[in-house]
């Protein structure tokens, strides 16, 4: 009984134990729920009318046209300033459709399959789709729809073709979808533009109005004043002009978020301890390179130019040593040569070569699962190939080269150095027809060349050569001299002034957008844009490594998003305010005189001159520039009257027509009609730009980028 008792009494803290524990487990389960519903709901890149645009579905667009892209020009990498474009074109793409995919729904506008099949597979091929070089038939070099027929049975069959690996053909898939979108979401644009275009109609009136305005030519002689004539002083504007100005043209001064920075350049070059042990090291070299029996290995261990032993034609050959190759004999040795830091000399390794410049390949590449399959396959291409089988078609069936094997195996013209050693040395040996096989590390190529250039002289020249670099030496001093000079001016006004003081660049920046991808020119300078959103005005930085130059920045100023303050926009309105004044001053002055009295009056600023052919449509003309108001009154004024002064953009004019012509040519309502309609053709493109200024977009890319 006593145990028992003793459990009884336990069994209330078991119970809270067991209790506290369960709840724990309920608590954590619900806290990590959340966590993962909140984080997923905050991985957004953008958010578009309401509606957000995931990272992962971004990234994904930008990965599919990065791939599109490589596919394109051939290549496996590109670089950072085609991977910016692709960024762009990415958010481009997703803000249009984002906006296009909503117009077009409220209104039930869609893009039929029929109608998509008629742009990728029918009879009006858009030219997304027939630009494409991988459906141009290498014998035409020009579009054929029966490679995109064939290219979608490919990828759409049930049964794959087992020479393409399942990667290549998910490539291919993506590769199609891409361009299958960008046709359909063209077309639905297409489409909402057409509609836009056709909502504005020319009547009548307007045929009759545009008839009017350009019946009357006349002549005019003129008078004017230039504001710039009169003192900025003596016009002023009060605060309240200022600030009622301010109101009256907001709407001009809306911003995004940015901020003004001013950053100083360290630029990392070398010292001149480094130009002399750079000088040092080659003419140590010297007598080795001139003779040595192992040129390229020597060549190769120390050069900052490969050796490569290719045949090299005189364009090929460095100028700098150019005459000499081609007038010099084997082991014939020249320099060393200073030229833009780098120090050179070169050596004749042999003469007397005449080889084409460039031959025009095609190429089949065979891969199996083993060395011994794919051997046995391109043992059989290759027979087949010379028994009459036609290399295009054996191309497109066999090879794993998918930018090639559409277009029938073709590479197009390669010249020597495009090529490694082995396949140069026979490629350019070769043929005209000639069929034969290559191995290397990625399986077995079956080439033949197409055609042949004329051949020309060549050589084969070493080059040992050395750009003279900063040293880590060097480096190091010029980090700690950025680094004290962070340090030591820790406010926007002490940095320029020791900049200045040091002779250093201190260059300003302004309306950094949070989404830029670089400051100025400056590679690599992602980072200072991050920086500068992430701190306060008057914040210095740190040291920032930009490729070849150190940087330390400064920020000046921070716009946030909303609108301008007056301060900001001052001298844009008292300009504004200065001009209108101006233009009542010399109204008045101008009051009552002839344009005889303007002649006389040459030194109160005032110009006479003449114009001729103005009518109410004229944009620009003569001197005069662009000055609307006064050649529409002037094409409406009577004949030998003087006008009132007339405020314009430069200046103040009064004008007297003394030649008036109106055409005798009749009104043509449907040519009026046809030439206004034609002018109308921006309005698609404007109507876009206007649904996307409208559009709430809440850009979040900085986050991620």
């Amino acid at each position: 009984m006593a145990t028992l008792d003793k459990i009884r009494k336990q069994s209330v803290l078991l119970l809270v134990v067991v209790g506290l524990a369960l709840l724990a487990f309920i608590v954590g389960d619900l806290v990590n729920s959340s966590a993962a519903f909140f984080s997923e709901s905050s991985a957004n890149v953008a958010e578009i009318n309401g509606k957000n645009v995931k990272i992962r579905s971004y990234m994904e667009a930008i990965d599919q046209m990065t791939e599109v892209y490589k596919m394109e020009i051939g290549e496996a990498a590109i670089d950072d300033k085609i991977t910016d474009q692709i960024h762009q074109s990415v958010w481009d793409m997703t803000v249009r459709d984002n906006i296009l995919m909503r117009e077009t729904k409220a209104i039930n506008m869609t893009v039929s399959e029929a109608e998509l099949y008629d742009l990728i597979m029918g009879k009006n091929i858009d030219m997304m789709i027939s630009s494409r070089r991988m459906f141009f038939n290498p014998e035409t070099n020009s579009f054929d729809p029966a490679l995109v027929a064939q290219f979608r049975k490919m990828i759409d069959s049930d049964h794959p073709n087992p020479n393409i690996s399942l990667e290549q053909l998910n490539q291919w898939k993506s590769y199609w979808k891409f361009w299958e979108d960008q046709v359909r979401m063209g077309r639905l644009e297409a489409k909402y533009g057409k509609l836009l275009y056709n909502l504005l109609v020319v009547n009548s009136l307007d045929a009759k109005n545009s008839y009017n305005n350009q019946k009357t030519t006349v002549d005019f002689v003129y008078a004017t004043k230039p504001y710039l004539t009169l003192p900025d002083s003596v016009y002023t504007a009060s605060n309240r002009e200022l600030k009622a100005l301010y109101n009256k043209k907001k709407e001009q001064f809306k911003q995004e978020a940015s901020r003004d920075l001013k950053y100083v350049i360290f630029y990392i070059e070398p010292s001149d301890e480094d130009f002399a042990n750079a000088e040092q090291w080659i003419n140590e070299l010297k007598p080795q390179f001139e003779t040595t029996t192992e040129i390229g290995s020597l060549t190769n261990a120390n050069s900052d130019v490969t050796y490569k032993g290719e045949n090299l034609s005189k364009d090929a050959v460095d100028a700098d040593f150019r005459d000499f190759a081609f007038s010099g004999k084997k082991d014939d040795c020249m320099g060393p040569l200073f030229v833009n830091n780098t120090y050179k000399m070169a050596r004749i390794v042999e003469t007397g070569i005449m080889l084409p410049d460039s031959v025009k390949l095609r190429h089949i590449l065979v891969q199996q699962d083993t060395e011994e399959k794919t051997q046995l396959l391109a043992d059989s291409i290759e027979k087949a190939i010379k028994e009459g089988a036609d290399f295009a078609v054996m191309a497109q069936t066999y090879s794993k080269m998918s930018q090639t094997a559409t277009k029938g195996g073709e590479i197009g013209w390669v010249k020597e150095a495009d090529l490694e050693n082995e396949m140069a040395e026979k490629v350019m040996k070769a043929s005209v027809n000639e069929v034969f096989q290559m191995k290397g590390s990625y399986g077995i190529q079956i080439l033949q060349v197409m055609e042949r250039a004329a051949e020309t002289p060549k050589v084969k020249l070493a080059i040992l050569e050395r750009k003279v670099v900063p040293s880590s030496a060097t480096q190091a001093k010029i980090f700690q001299r950025a680094k004290q000079f962070a340090y030591e001016n820790n406010t926007p006004e002490k940095l320029e002034k020791s900049a200045l003081e040091q002779g250093l660049s201190c260059r300003p920046i302004s309306s950094l957008d949070i989404n830029q991808t670089r400051v100025a020119n400056l590679k690599n300078s992602r980072q200072i844009v991050r920086w500068a959103f992430k701190n306060e005005v008057n914040t210095v930085s740190d040291i920032f490594e930009c490729d070849d130059k150190i940087i330390v920045a400064a920020i000046t100023g921070a716009n946030e998003k909303g609108y301008r303050d007056l301060e900001s926009v001052k001298d844009f309105l008292l300009n504004e305010i200065r001009r209108d004044k101006k233009a009542e001053a010399i109204k008045q002055e101008m009051s009552g005189k002839q344009i005889a009295d303007f002649v006389a009056d040459v030194a109160a600023g005032y110009t006479v001159d003449t114009l001729r052919g103005i009518t109410f449509n004229t944009p620009y003309a003569g001197s005069v520039g662009r000055e609307p108001e006064l050649f529409a009154l002037a094409s409406m004024a009577n004949q030998g009257q003087l006008s009132q002064p007339v405020k314009g953009v430069m200046g103040v004019y009064v004008f007297n027509v003394f030649n008036k012509v109106v055409s005798d040519q009749p009104f043509d309502k449907e040519a009026e009609v046809s030439d206004l309609t034609r002018a109308h053709y921006m309005l698609p493109y404007l109507g876009m730009d206007v649904l996307k200024k409208a559009a709430n977009i809440e850009d979040l890319r900085y986050k991620y980028f």
